[in-house]
């Protein structure tokens, strides 16, 4: 039988089943992973000619090469022979990539470069029409995207509004680049969704991660109050969507002159004896404690105060979660160890942050187990603060749950088009 995707959600809820059917789970791999762009790596990832990484485009798998010219590619990692992948390393550096099964290589770009004992083949194989498939990319301030479809929209019309705010998260760079300094994986049994609704939820923030507040000293601890400095969440189009926990931190290269906090007063002396004028100081001291907003970008990575969280899914009930800490490309030693420890201290693997936020998202998979025929509620929200958001944007205060219903009315747009 198959499903009416349109009476699965309303304007401010969903059925349950959109959590726990293996049906509608399949039919998001086809049209909405397989149907739009989907990010899979920082420019960083691939800083030169003959660098890669490998990825995932939901559920298939890629490798993202920059070649020696420096264009970019995305490619199926599967050789085109008999299916094995072709790459098994995170990232590095290579040519070429070699089939282990039969020998076929390739060359960064996907092109089929040797088969071994060609004259097997009779009368010839046309290398040219077996290069590793290679997918549409593009890039947009260092964040990489691929496509299967071929005449789906550029990049930039489909980022649209949050254009404006991956250029305003990427001035965490201190006026340095921004690079990518490491990253942690691990997985949840819950759906993707769950975990997409997360990132723009400042409600459970003061409930869930009370422990995280505690730990903090009383100046950040202030700071990270986030339902109570006239925050909100704006729809952004496209399943899209920001919110602003902290206005005062939207563009790290305003208030420079404001005092430097507490906790960042050794690092900014440090800076300073090593030789670093005043103004330059107080821009990476700023830049160090990341932006005061999450970017939501659908459906697959957010741009989370200060760090990437992408996410992949596995099954209907599973979900693996790729935090990708974020620092200054060329920027202090000094000021990237202390961005690591501070993105240790809440979304690393023994932080305040990752066990409780995972601990929640399964307990929601678990409940969604009983009343199959019950609404998932994404109704809360008040009218955000006067003037704040875009012109035409829908918005709501903080703890609005608005950016879940922009994800929520593109998920119901491409799973009927």
């Amino acid at each position: 039988m198959s499903t009416d995707f349109a009476t699965l959600v309303r304007d401010d809820r969903v059925l349950t089943p959109m959590y726990t059917d293996e049906a509608i789970f399949e039919e998001e791999m086809d049209r909405i992973f397989k149907s739009t762009w989907v990010w899979v790596a920082h420019a960083s990832d691939v800083p030169a000619g003959n660098t890669f990484k490998t990825s995932w485009v939901g559920r298939e798998p890629v490798i993202v090469t920059r070649d020696k010219q420096g264009k970019i590619h995305t490619l199926l990692n599967r050789c085109r022979h008999r299916a094995a992948s072709v790459c098994e390393k995170r990232k590095g550096k290579a040519s070429v990539f070699v089939c282990p099964y039969h020998g076929w290589s390739y060359d960064v770009d996907g092109t089929l470069r040797k088969v071994p004992h060609i004259n097997g083949y009779g009368e010839g194989l046309d290398t040219a029409d077996y290069s590793l498939v290679s997918l549409r990319t593009e890039e947009y301030n260092g964040m990489i995207f691929a496509t299967f479809k071929d005449d789906i929209q550029p990049l930039v019309d489909f980022l649209g509004p949050a254009k404006k705010w991956i250029d305003l998260f990427m001035k965490q760079g201190g006026g340095y680049g921004v690079k990518t300094l490491g990253e942690h994986r691990f997985r949840f049994p819950g759906n993707w969704k769950i975990q997409l609704e997360n990132t723009t939820d400042a409600y459970h923030f003061p409930i869930v991660h009370k422990t995280f507040l505690d730990s903090l000293d009383p100046e950040a601890e202030n700071v990270f109050q986030v339902l109570a400095h006239g925050g909100w969440v704006e729809d952004l189009g496209n399943g899209h969507s920001v919110m602003v926990m902290i206005p005062d931190l939207i563009d790290l290269e305003e208030n420079l002159d404001a005092p430097i906090p507490q906790r960042f007063e050794e690092l900014a002396k440090e800076l300073a004896a090593e030789g670093m004028p005043d103004e330059q100081v107080r821009r990476v001291v700023r830049a160090v404690g990341g932006s005061g907003f999450n970017l939501n970008l659908f459906p697959n990575v957010a741009c989370s105060m200060a760090f990437f969280r992408v996410l992949r899914p596995i099954e209907v009930n599973e979900t693996e979660i790729m935090h990708v800490a974020i620092g200054m490309d060329g920027g202090p030693d000094a000021a990237n160890r202390m961005r690591l420890r501070l993105h240790e201290h809440f979304q690393g693997p023994m932080g305040f942050g990752t066990p409780d936020d995972a601990e929640g998202w399964e307990r929601v998979q678990r409940g969604a187990r009983a009343g199959q025929d019950l609404w998932i509620m994404v109704n809360r929200g008040v009218d955000a603060p006067e003037g704040v958001a875009a012109p035409g944007h829908n918005a709501g205060d903080v703890s609005a749950e608005t950016g879940m219903r922009a994800a929520y009315q593109m998920w119901k747009r491409m799973m009927t088009a």
